[in-house]
């Protein structure tokens, strides 16, 4: 459901402020649920999607009034009676805590990815799309290039950073369990699964634009299961396993291939969602941070297409 539910600790003069907020803005069932005797109260409303982030911008302002003033966004699974609402997008505070998540190195990451590249190379080299598919749903590399494109946009250096640690780290990984796996296989198997991740073309291409639009759009209007799909339809790990399985069986230029598509997938997805995040407004909230923002995103929408370029370059001439 798009409508969310805000509670808000503010000081009881700013009443009248957050009633005409809620007003202003579509949000509906504005209430006092409780005072504190610090002069504080809590308030709750209902915030459709399509207003959502405006009124949020507007009441960052109360939260500088007092050390202890704070705003809590929670899902809402249903309404009686329901609530009409036409838009469907997570503001870019609720985009910030899926993707923040997503790409923070943990153990539950490392697992993940261990197990993924295991099952993924079971699937590859027993020719079986279907263990290939689950390994892409399990996979959790999507995360951290997501995270990556949204910190772009944003301006924010330090998620950048974090997330490309963490896809760097992910990939490292699934690249060096499948060299050795290779390496310890000591030949390339009859496999049309492998062998399909060394084709690499314009379709390829198309496919993993359209994927990673797709994975940004569901992300953005609330509706995450759809990732699973996009998982499937933009793979990162299944051409990194390939890679590294070629290289540890001795098969350089196959492995260049299949590390070609990877590279592919990932400029796509960060590219395509780059642009989304800008195209649905989710920006920073102040201008000065807008204006920070902005060498971030010219720069990173400029290396990405060249980056495409590039790779185009090396897809005509093979």
């Amino acid at each position: 459901m798009s409508i969310k539910k805000l509670e808000i600790t503010a000081p009881v003069a700013t009443e009248e402020t957050l009633r005409k907020h809620a007003r202003e803005f579509g949000a509906v069932s504005f209430r006092k649920e409780e005072t504190f005797e610090d002069g504080l109260a809590l308030y709750s409303m209902l915030a459709p999607g399509e207003g959502r982030q405006k009124l949020i911008d507007k009441l960052y302002a109360i939260l500088d009034m007092s050390d202890y003033a704070r705003i809590v966004i929670m899902p809402v699974d249903a309404s009686i009676p329901a609530i009409e609402t036409e838009g469907a997008v997570d503001t870019r505070e609720e985009l910030y805590q899926k993707l923040n998540a997503g790409a923070t190195i943990n153990q539950n990451y490392l697992i993940l990815t261990v197990l993924s590249t295991l099952v993924a190379l079971i699937g590859l080299i027993q020719d079986n799309v279907a263990v290939v598919i689950g390994a892409m749903v399990i996979a959790p590399l999507l995360g951290p290039n997501l995270a990556f494109a949204f910190g772009t946009s944003q301006g924010d250096k330090a998620l950048m950073k974090q997330a490309a640690k963490t896809a760097f780290v992910g990939m490292a990984v699934a690249l060096a369990i499948a060299a050795f796996t290779g390496w310890a296989w000591g030949g390339v198997p009859q496999s049309h699964e492998l062998m399909a991740r060394t084709e690499v073309g314009i379709a390829a291409v198309v496919l993993a634009a359209a994927s990673g639009i797709a994975g940004v759009l569901s992300l953005t209007s609330g509706l995450s299961t759809n990732l699973v799909g996009v998982m499937v339809a933009v793979a990162l790990l299944p051409p990194a396993a390939t890679a590294g399985f070629l290289w540890g069986a001795g098969e350089m230029r196959l492995g260049m291939s299949a590390l070609l598509l990877l590279g592919v997938n990932v400029v796509c997805v960060n590219l395509s969602g780059l642009a989304v995040f800008l195209a649905r407004g989710l920006r920073p909230r102040e201008w000065f941070e807008r204006r920070l923002a902005k060498p971030y995103v010219l720069t990173g929408m400029l290396f990405w297409l060249l980056l495409l370029a590039t790779l185009l370059g090396i897809i005509a001439i093979r």
